[in-house]
């Protein structure tokens, strides 16, 4: 399993004298958190960072989890909860927070005037959707709510603590290992794992490109419900190259170990994790036992029919670079909800009645471990799935996490007011206090709250001037412009016009071609460039003409950089857009959808094959600088599809990945992203039907025209450059280490909802951050 660490905390600056009390800095185990590249590198200073990885497919953030993250900056996890959706590093080395909100904007306006708001696509690198505001936007953003009195805030803790044993009442049908197993005993041969799930799991198998150098474990046997069983359990270390193995265990039927070796990993140590391995520094210095050893050991030590049993036994085959046909994983055997997995530890309590892996020990025990899996696997085969059902496992677990709550909640106060603090009572608790800039005639719960100290202005300009000589004196800023939304039917007409724009500009002509051409080898050509919505022959011209439909810019921008004015079946080609008013600035926007700070680390790869995604998946250094693998579905199937996005540190190292993909015979095509992730879902959604036949010409609604005529200056469009330009100048005052968020809380009317848009970023974390893993 992968190790969880927890972040750094810090204690805010009391009021105006920027006082910073530092808390203990909790190391990681991660290269990513331990502060290395995957180089070797270590940065000279520790710097506040966000992830660059959001959470989900959709993107979205709710306004809760906003105010997650806001308390967390100003408390961090001595207090209240990490954030859910994202992470954010060395919290105690940020200096102060800084929130833009722009009132009356949304998601449309930032990708209609996308031009416009150079400022924050250049320097904001995190982007998320929001949804459309509720009726108080702020307050919901700050955490202000009905808050429960303490006698009632008590109440509600002793009713959730859990009672002594959880009472549920048991639908065995319904149980997920009696609707896999069936309620009779099975043989030992039913708990194996099929081919076919150890590949949806991630086993190494032969013949899969990234098992080319694994060894087998020559055990060919003919299996049987006889066959012996073997408890295998490896541990870990963090190296420059990534996990490798530094300690098996294997244990016979009997319980007996027939090996324990420590292995001295072939490449440098970055992280020994020793507080889950329990290996050291000074254990494994005197170790000569390397990989190929163990290798050849156990190629000795097990039978041809050997059946190996661990909890989640991919990874320690994976850590052994070997290759075994016959396997029981306890983590799938004993079968959770949801495609959930119970850990070990839990399992050992709930079915045997041991106790391992305890807080007290120097790491786990690999031996304790691989014995635990063994008599896992025994019991369910004594005892069968009805006995397993009978102990309701999902209750039993949900009864602990409820106990281990309830624990907490005993133990202090703080606790259990997290549960319904706001971002106010965080800087209460540190004696500090908030500050609002608005305009008069913006109405907030927050302006008239306790420990908020509300400036307000009579219009957007005095608001930016107060903000100049405000900012710098506290250390939470909300500051709040306020424009006039579109008009209901401008809005509905603005977004179709969005849309169609999008989808004009996914779109190609290609032609001439001979009129015998062969339509499926053109298909076929096109295809390998990204998935195609409609493709249509075009008969109107003297040669025919395609009129192909991309699902992703990427892909129409791919094929015609690679195939306009190339030769084909003897013709050259031009590969075009469709030329309307609307696509008439597309070379103009592409470069600087490019540019975007979140394209500009992400590639875009099509024709990317099953096996290719788990190389991906599996080896985190294919690529240097790899933080991301981002793997798009299929709405309706919930398949993924064969194009991906690869996303990376710095743009240096996604160049670097381009030039290996183009280098090598994996039948890839790719180029840097034009679109970002949280917009995906929206260009994902978009109906074929709704691309407007070529040629037809929408002319704007007559405000927005003669607006466009006049250069009003709270027209949109100008209000983005202006404002885009202000805010860049209130963001250079800020001092290195601010967290700075700029929100477009979208809009809601009878006509409709518009999303909202989050925008955010530490200021200077870019010179000095560190790559994750791939995940």
């Amino acid at each position: 399993m992968e190790p969880e660490r927890e972040r750094s905390g810090r204690t805010p600056k009391k009021g105006r004298k920027r006082r910073r009390v530092p808390n203990k800095v909790v190391g990681s185990a991660e290269v990513k958190r331990a502060g290395w590249d995957l180089e070797g590198r270590q940065p000279e200073a520790k710097k506040a960072r966000l992830s660059t990885i959001l959470f989900a497919e959709n993107y979205e953030v709710t306004h809760d989890q906003l105010c997650d993250l806001l308390k967390y900056a100003v408390l961090g996890k001595s207090s209240v909860p990490k954030p859910s959706w994202c992470q954010l590093f060395h919290q105690n080395h940020l200096n102060n927070v800084v929130v833009f909100v722009l009132q009356g904007m949304s998601q449309l306006h930032f990708y209609r005037f996308y031009l416009e708001f150079g400022f924050f696509r250049k320097i904001f690198r995190h982007k998320f959707r929001l949804p459309p505001p509720s009726s108080d936007f702020l307050a919901d953003i700050i955490g202000l709510r009905k808050k429960q009195t303490t006698g009632d805030l008590s109440r509600s803790m002793e009713e959730s603590l859990p009672s002594a044993s959880p009472k549920v009442s048991i639908n065995l049908q319904n149980d997920p290992i009696i609707q896999k197993y069936g309620s009779k005993k099975v043989g030992l041969t039913r708990c194996l794992l099929t081919k076919e799930e150890m590949k949806t799991y991630h086993f190494p198998l032969q013949g899969f490109p990234d098992c080319e150098n694994f060894v087998p474990t020559k055990c060919n046997g003919s299996v049987t419900d006889n066959s012996p069983l073997f408890g295998l359990d490896c541990e870990m270390c963090l190296t420059s190259k990534g996990r490798e193995l530094t300690r098996i265990s294997l244990v016979a039927e009997g319980g007996c170990c027939v090996m324990d070796e420590l292995v001295k990993p072939d490449n440098k140590i970055v992280d020994y994790l020793t507080s889950f391995s329990g290996i050291t520094k000074k254990i494994l210095n005197p170790v000569t036992t390397k990989l190929k050893d163990v290798q050849r050991q156990l190629k000795a030590l097990l039978p041809p029919n050997a059946i190996l049993v661990g909890h989640s036994l991919d990874l320690d085959l994976r850590a052994l670079k070997m290759i075994h046909p016959y396997v029981i994983d306890t983590s799938l055997l004993y079968v959770r909800e949801q495609g959930r997995r119970f850990k070990l530890r839990f399992l050992a309590k709930a079915i045997l009645g041991k106790d391992i892996q305890c807080s007290d020990r120097l790491g786990h025990d690999a031996t304790e471990d691989a014995r635990t899996t063994l008599e896992l696997a025994q019991y369910f085969l004594q005892y069968g799935p009805k006995k397993i059902a009978e102990l309701n496992l999902e209750a039993l677990a949900s009864h602990q996490e409820l106990h281990a709550a309830g624990q907490e909640l005993r133990n202090t106060v703080e606790v259990v007011q997290q549960l319904n603090t706001s971002v106010l009572e965080c800087l209460d608790s540190v004696g500090q206090k908030l500050l609002f800039l608005t305009q008069e005639a913006d109405a907030s719960e927050l302006s008239s709250s306790k420990n908020c100290q509300t400036v307000k202005c009579f219009s957007n300009k005095e608001v930016f001037e107060q903000a100049r000589v405000e900012i710098p004196l506290f250390p939470f800023s909300i500051v709040q412009f306020s424009f006039e939304p579109f008009p209901p039917n401008l809005t509905e007409e603005m977004n179709k016009r969005m849309k169609i724009k999008w989808t004009e500009m996914s779109t190609v002509y290609a032609g001439p071609f001979s009129k015998n051409c062969n339509l499926t080898a053109l298909k076929r050509l096109f295809k390998s460039f990204g998935p195609i919505r409609s493709m249509t022959l075009v008969l109107e011209t003297h040669q025919p003409h395609l009129c192909i439909q991309y699902e992703v810019l990427e892909a129409a921008q791919l094929a015609i950089e690679s195939l306009d004015g190339i030769l084909v079946e003897g013709t050259c080609v031009k590969v075009r857009r469709p030329v309307t008013e609307l696509t008439l600035d597309c070379d103009v926007l592409v470069n600087e959808l490019e540019q975007d700070s979140e394209n500009r680390g992400t590639i875009y790869l099509s024709g990317v094959s099953e096996t290719f995604k788990e190389r991906l998946l599996q080896q985190c250094n294919l690529f240097l600088g790899l933080e991301a693998v981002i793997l798009p579905k299929d709405l309706k199937t919930g398949k993924q599809k064969n194009y991906c996005f690869l996303k990376f540190k710095t743009f240096g190292s996604a160049q670097r990945a381009l030039d290996i993909v183009k280098g090598k015979d994996w039948k890839l095509k790719g180029r840097h992203a034009l679109t970002t992730r949280h917009l995906h879902a929206w260009l994902r959604g978009l109906p074929p039907e709704s691309r407007r036949p070529p040629g037809l010409h929408v002319i704007p609604p007559p405000s927005e025209k003669e607006a466009l005529q006049m250069l009003k200056v709270d027209h949109p469009k100008i209000a983005a450059w202006r404002w885009s330009r202000k805010i860049e100048k209130l963001y250079h005052s800020l001092g290195s280490g601010a967290l700075c968020l700029i929100l477009l809380p979208g809009t809601k009317s009878t006509h409709g909802s518009l999303s909202g848009l989050g925008l955010m970023g530490i200021k200077d974390e870019e010179e000095n951050t560190t790559p994750n893993m791939c995940s």
